[in-house]
């Protein structure tokens, strides 16, 4: 008679699971098998439950690694755009040198929209491509429309002739071309001075010059002298005796600016310009004409001083930016012609010179002197 024998039931674990047994020998000698059951718990397995915040949470770490860097750039760069006057300034005077070349920020939104594009972020595109742009657009689409009218009684024309100017006479026959009431000289030396005064001379039977700045005229001048600004001359005031009344004509070259390991150097500029504001503000005569190289857009916080009391031809009455500096490939418009008391009716940029500036031009309004308030 053969003997048989019970197996022991398995042990509960102290999970709550049966605890897999030893196996136990058959009756013919070989171990037995046996199938471990499948879990659904433990250290090697995720619930489905689990498994779904595990991907979530991935998902929003793809998305902050992919596209929130470039977002957040993004929004920098329309706050920088839109609010740049309210931002507070840099060191070494970087605010000026970024407000000055702040229309060519929006060359960084195809750069930013392409990074997002390569890390496959295209909701973090579409915000570098719409966010920057609406800023770019509130701050400078009105520069771009053309303000341009008709008509207009005196017609200004300033230029930076280069004290190195290899073809005065060359330039002289483009600045006639415009056929200017007011002609405002910059940079001249004293090599070149008298050139330029006796080619001007048949169309222009009155003028000043002193230092490195001068003007010409149709009609009569007065009351014309040095500003002194620096301790060379670089700046002169004129009354012109234009139709409806006097006219206050500045012309001014402030001195230039250089980037360099301290920053952008304009300490001398921002001084210069200072006494200039000064002059300015002192002036009597109501309707008042800034012409020149003032190595600064009118964007550039430092020239607030100036731009908050007068208005900018260019931006009054012109079509585009209106850049003048370099004249080969020009970035940044630096000369100005900023009015005061009267209007700006068209603006524009003349065609280059031997200078290294393009020369600007308005055409404005003049409006009987106002009565004083």
């Amino acid at each position: 008679m053969t003997a048989t024998t019970r197996q022991a039931p398995a042990a509960a674990a102290p999970n709550g699971t049966a605890a897999q047994s030893s196996p136990s020998p058959k009756a013919d000698g070989r171990a037995a098998q046996t199938v471990p059951c499948p879990s659904t718990e433990g250290p090697d397995h995720v619930p489905r439950a689990s498994a779904g915040a595990a991907d979530a949470g991935s998902r929003r770490k793809w998305w902050r690694r992919r596209g929130a860097a470039v977002t957040g750039c993004s929004v920098l760069l329309a706050v920088s755009v839109a609010g740049h006057g309210l931002l507070p300034g840099l060191p070494g005077r970087l605010s000026s040198l970024a407000e000055t070349l702040l229309p060519w920020s929006a060359l960084a939104v195809p750069v930013l929209v392409a990074s997002a594009l390569l890390r496959r972020a295209r909701v973090a595109a579409a915000l570098a491509l719409v966010v920057p742009a609406v800023a770019w657009l509130a701050t400078f689409g009105g520069a771009l429309a053309d303000k341009t009218s008709p008509g207009g009684d005196l017609t200004l024309v300033s230029h930076n002739v280069n004290q190195n100017n290899p073809d005065p006479a060359g330039t002289v026959r483009g600045l006639l071309a415009a056929r200017a009431d007011v002609l405002a000289l910059e940079e001249l030396s004293p090599a070149t001075a008298p050139a330029y005064e006796q080619a001007l001379a048949e169309a222009y039977p009155y003028h000043f010059y002193e230092g490195t700045v001068g003007l010409w005229s149709v009609h009569p001048l007065s009351d014309a002298r040095a500003v002194p600004i620096m301790p060379w001359t670089r700046a002169m005031r004129a009354t012109v005796d234009a139709p409806g009344g006097p006219l206050a004509v500045y012309v001014a070259h402030l001195p230039s600016v250089r980037v360099g390991p301290s920053g952008f150097t304009a300490g001398a500029r921002d001084e210069a310009l200072g006494l200039l504001v000064s002059e300015v503000r002192a002036e009597p005569v109501r309707r008042v004409v800034v012409l020149g190289d003032l190595n600064g857009s009118t964007d550039d916080r430092a020239l607030r001083p100036l731009t908050d009391r007068l208005v900018s031809a260019q931006a009054a009455a012109g079509a585009g930016f209106g850049f003048t500096w370099p004249a080969r490939l020009p970035v940044v418009r630096i000369d100005q012609i900023l009015l005061g008391g009267v209007r700006a009716a068209s603006a524009w940029t003349l065609p280059a010179t031997a200078s290294d500036h393009l020369p600007v031009a308005a055409r404005i309004h003049l409006s009987p002197d106002p009565a004083p308030r």
